[in-house]
Formats: C-alpha cells, sequence, structure tokens
C-alpha cells in the first residue's frame, strides 16, 4: 500500500501442557514457550508498531510474590525494549530462583493505537489484580469498541470507579466484575463461557481476546461474526492461539492444514490441568471476516492470503484488457512495492496468457523502488515535500518516454497523500504517455471503526472526491439532508439505523467516482495522461470469497456501533466545514 495506514494489533497466547522439567530436558532450556512466544510476536510485527507487553503465569506460583510477570513498552521499537528487558531479568536470575517468564502460560501483545492513548498504560495485557488466584485476570487483544461509554456507564452503575478509559482496560473490569459474580453464586459449577456471554453481550466491535488467570486457566474467543482473524495449533506440548498463521507456522514447523481457524463465538477454554475444549458462547451471526485483512493487513507468506491476493492480480487483469489493456507493444505494467507484488504475479499471469493467444509478450518490471532506509526531518515544509518524493526511487530506461501507458498496481488506495506527493511525481519523470494506477481493492469510501485508523471520512480520498461531485453538481441539499438524517440518528436511541452515507455515493456512477479520484489524485505539474481503475466488489467477492467484511467500500456494517461510527463520521465532516456553505 502506498499510504501509510495504521495496522492492525496481534495477540499471542501459548500454554504449556508439560511441565518446564520437561522441556528442559527435551530442549535443554527451560525457556522454550518463552522463545516461542516472542518468535510468534516478531513473525506478527507488521501488526504492531507503538507497544508491546508479555505476561507470564507458572502454575503453582510461590506466596509472597505476585502470580504473575509483565513487561510492557510503549517507546520506539517497543517489542525490542521489551525482549530485551526481559532478557536482563533472565540474565540476573539468582540461583534456585524462577527464571522470568519460565512458566507454563505466556501471553504477549502487539499494539498499534487507533484511538486514545499512546503511553504504557494503554498496552495490553492489561490486569485486573486479586489477592485470590482465581480472580486475578489478564486480558489482551485484537479488537476496537464502539460503545466504550456504555460500557463505562455499567461499571459506574454496578458501584465500580473505572481509573482508565482504553476499551480493553473497560473491558477487563467488565469481566472481571461478572467473573467474581459467577465464582461467588456457585464456585464449584463456574462457567467461563456463561461470563464472557454475559460481558461480550455488552460490547459492540470486532475482537479477538486471549486471557489467562492467576490459577492457571487460559481462553481465547473471536467475535461471533469473526471479523478479527485468530487461528489455533495443538500438540501434546503446547496449545497456540495468534493472530495470522503463518507466526505459528514458522514457530512450531507445521502445516497450513495443522493450523485451525478459531471457529466465530466459540469459547476455547484451556483448564489449569492442561485440557482443552471449545464452548458455545456467543449467539451465532453471519460470517463477516475482514477483508482488508486479506488485501493488506495480514502477512502474504500464508497459502490461502497469497492465492487470493493472486486472483485478486486476475481479476485487475480482465478489466485492464476489457479497456483496451492489450497493446502489449506501447504498454509497461509494473507494481508499488511490497504489499501489491504478490497481487502483480497474478495479473501478469493473466497477461501473459492472453498475450500468448495473440503471440505477442507482456512488458513488465520493478519501476517504483521503496528507498526503506529513507529517513530524515527536514523543517522547511517546501524542502520536506521535495525530500518525501525519494522515498521512491525508479527504475531507468525501461519506459519509451512520450509513447508508453504505464500500468501501475497498488493493493488499495485511502487517502493517496503517497500517491500524489510521492509515487506520481516521481513516475512521470519516465515521461510516459499515460499512468494507469490499477488498485486491486475497490474505492475505500466508508470509515472503519473496528481497529484501523480510518475514523474520519476528510481522510478517505473516495470522500474528498464524492464531496467535488457534489459540489459540481450543485447537490448541497443532498449533503445537507444526509447530514439532518445522521444527526438524528445519533440523538434518537430508538431510531431505525441506516448508513446516511451512502445516498451520497448512490447519487454518481463508478466512472464517475474514479474520474474524482484521478483529479483529486493529480499533482501540479503531472505531465502525463492519468486514469485510476479499480477492483469491483463482485470481483473482491469472487477473489475472497470466505471474507465478506467488506463495510470499507460498501458501507455494510456488520454491527450497530458501525453504522453510528459512519454517521457520527459524517456529522463531524460536516460540521467541521464552513457550515454557511450548506445553511446549517
Amino acid at each position: 500500500m502506498s499510504d501509510f495506514i495504521k495496522h492492525e494489533c496481534a495477540v499471542t497466547l501459548l500454554r504449556l501442557r508439560r511441565n518446564p522439567d520437561y522441556f528442559l530436558r527435551k530442549y535443554g532450556t527451560p525457556l522454550y514457550g518463552y522463545h516461542k512466544l516472542a518468535l510468534m510476536l516478531e513473525k506478527q510485527h507488521n501488526r504492531g508498531q507503538d507497544g508491546a507487553g508479555i505476561a507470564g503465569i507458572s502454575l503453582n506460583p510461590v506466596p509472597g510474590r505476585p502470580c504473575y510477570q509483565l513487561e510492557k513498552s510503549a517507546r520506539t521499537m517497543a517489542l525490542a525494549d521489551v525482549l530485551e528487558t526481559i532478557h536482563g531479568r533472565q540474565q540476573n536470575v539468582a540461583p534456585g530462583e524462577e527464571m522470568p517468564f519460565g512458566g507454563e502460560l505466556l501471553l504477549g501483545h502487539l499494539r498499534y493505537g487507533t484511538y486514545g492513548g499512546r503511553g504504557v498504560e494503554s498496552c495490553h495485557p492489561f490486569v485486573r489484580e486479586s489477592a485470590r488466584l482465581n480472580r486475578t485476570l489478564l486480558l489482551a487483544g485484537n479488537f476496537n469498541l464502539t460503545n466504550t461509554a456504555h460500557l463505562m456507564e455499567i461499571l459506574r452503575r454496578s458501584g465500580h470507579h473505572p481509573a482508565g478509559t482504553q476499551d480493553g482496560y473497560l473491558l477487563l473490569q467488565l469481566l472481571g466484575h461478572y467473573w467474581e459474580e459467577e465464582l461467588r453464586i456457585v464456585p464449584s459449577a463456574f462457567d467461563p463461557a456463561a461470563v464472557l456471554k454475559r460481558t461480550l453481550a455488552e460490547a459492540d466491535g470486532a475482537f479477538t481476546l486471549c486471557g489467562i488467570t492467576g490459577d492457571g486457566n487460559a481462553f481465547a474467543i473471536r467475535d461471533a461474526a469473526g471479523i478479527r482473524p485468530g487461528f489455533f495449533y495443538f500438540n501434546d506440548e503446547v496449545a497456540v492461539v495468534a493472530s495470522e498463521r503463518p507466526a505459528i507456522q514458522a514457530a512450531f514447523d507445521c502445516t497450513s492444514s495443522e493450523v485451525s481457524e478459531l471457529p466465530p463465538g466459540e469459547l476455547l477454554w484451556i483448564d489449569s490441568s492442561g485440557k482443552i475444549q471449545f464452548l458455545p458462547c456467543l449467539e451465532a451471526r453471519p460470517k463477516r471476516s475482514c477483508v482488508f485483512e486479506r488485501i493488506y493487513f495480514s502477512r502474504g507468506n500464508d497459502a490461502d492470503i497469497h492465492r487470493e491476493r493472486k486472483a485478486l492480480g486476475r481479476e485487475l487483469a480482465k478489466t485492464l484488457l476489457k479497456m483496451g489493456g492489450d497493446d502489449w507493444e506501447n504498454t509497461f505494467y509494473s507494481y508499488i512495492p511490497n504489499t501489491a507484488r504478490i497481487c502483480f504475479h497474478g495479473m501478469l499471469e493473466e497477461l501473459c496468457a492472453h498475450a500468448a493467444q495473440q503471440r505477442s509478450t507482456v512488458r513488465f518490471g520493478e519501476i517504483a523502488v521503496k528507498d526503506a532506509k529513507f529517513r530524515t526531518f527536514i523543517a522547511d515544509a517546501h524542502a520536506r515535500k521535495e525530500f518525501f518524493m525519494h522515498v521512491y526511487d525508479v527504475t531507468y530506461g525501461l519506459l519509451r518516454p512520450g509513447s508508453d501507458t504505464l500500468v501501475v498496481v497498488d493493493d488499495s488506495i485511502v487517502r493517496g497523500n503517497t500517491m500524489r506527493n510521492a509515487i506520481l511525481p516521481i513516475l512521470d519523470r519516465l515521461s510516459p504517455r499515460r499512468i494507469i494506477i490499477a488498485s486491486s481493492a475497490p474505492p475505500i469510501r466508508y470509515p472503519d471503526c473496528y481497529g484501523i485508523d480510518m475514523a474520519s471520512l476528510k481522510e478517505l480520498v473516495a470522500f474528498e472526491a464524492v464531496i467535488d461531485l457534489i459540489e459540481e453538481a450543485g447537490k448541497h441539499d443532498l449533503l445537507l439532508e444526509c447530514y439532518e438524517n445522521a444527526r438524528s440518528q445519533l440523538t434518537d436511541p430508538k431510531a431505525e439505523l441506516s448508513n446516511c452515507v451512502a445516498p451520497i455515493y448512490e447519487t454518481f456512477s463508478e466512472d464517475q467516482l474514479s474520474e474524482a479520484i484521478a483529479r483529486r489524485l493529480r499533482p501540479e505539474g503531472l505531465r502525463a495522461e492519468l486514469k485510476i481503475v479499480y477492483q469491483s466488489c463482485e470481483g473482491l467477492h469472487r477473489c475472497c470469497p470466505e471474507h465478506r467484511g467488506d463495510w470499507y467500500f460498501t458501507g455494510n456494517y456488520p454491527t450497530p456501533g458501525g453504522i453510528r461510527a459512519v454517521n457520527q463520521a459524517l456529522v463531524n465532516f460536516v460540521e467541521a466545514v464552513d457550515k454557511r456553505a450548506y445553511q446549517l
């Protein structure tokens, strides 16, 4: 992706199913579990950048000491900071003392802050302490909730005084409240699924949650629509949960078929003896797994994701061919590094098959090269913009100036800032006659509220473009009507919810929107003709049939909180602009 947007968080849970002496004898280290957890976190590092945390619990902890160990960091290179701190503690352990993080239960998290604070207090795992082991809870997850104010109110009504506002902290406090209630009623018949069901019934959003308790239990659960990803792997030595399948495969050298998807809405419960069971928990809902996970967030070394991204490229190739993209002699194909590479491979296979039928060859190569080492700070705005262009280098001599069409694949276009300010200006230096940017994803029309930092309509180039179309068509009344509907729904808790932004997009055709986006993305002084080509939603569904969470593109949100969030985004947008323009 050319645009920088914030990724999903990543969570990892590991339970050793044998005692530490077994691993010391077999693998020669009392830190087998910790090393595996650290490896899985590192393999998911692209999903978390501004915070990291690792917690550990040993079965039968020594009285007089905390039953858990915890290290968190919100510093630059947070994961490295946590691992270095833990390594220092392990190196300085006194003879006879327990090795730090050498216990049977480990919980790790990588945070990519999307909303709220950025300090260490916002980093997972969150802890709810108690003098009783079975009431001490640690929680971490990949999630974002849309109704934290509601959770805060429930806690206040029950006599609590929440000391934070982070959704993870509030969710843990609510879980702990119901957990203790359940233990007080019938301790011998404690039902973790009932407690999780009661807690999560109050939460609107998407989540993959993992937790451990002071007395040695562990659990994991995904939202009932399966929006956020989660995978598990078991053998007679370990039980593991992680946000990405390849991380588990890398750590335990297992095949794709041995790593399974966490069933949405079911509770994975691992008791203190190591027994594993799945318990019915949340009411079943249509599966709406996030498709952006497949397009961009998850690593492409997952076999299914690799196939899907290639399929997206083949689908794009068909669109380009219908546009007359078989002028093999005068067309050069390339991609924006690095996540669009797999999609480009699929597109290239489709193009080459068609070219072979015409006894022609496809011209292709790596035109844009990302300079990963390019880091600088310049105070002067004009000079900073000039340097920003050079985040990408280009390969000279592959294009014929003035005659070639350059087709460049990107996996998606969100804000368009990097495309406008860096990629297009530097591609234009090669003097192509025309530049076609082909996006493997449809236009991103709507904000996300389930974990990705895309909460503002103003930050989406597609929305900026549709506002341009409204201005050109003089349809200010349409925007005002949608705004009034959104504000009405937000102030009336009994109102029937509907996406109030959708009618704005429905007024204009796909071609009109694409052309308006191209005008928005066109930098000043660009000499080449510019065209933007998008994947269709139908094509996206054909390529990723098991991932129908497409609200970014269609506005079809899977929870009521999503609809409220998009309506709030519209209200925020209209009220932030010149109110006189819309007669507010």
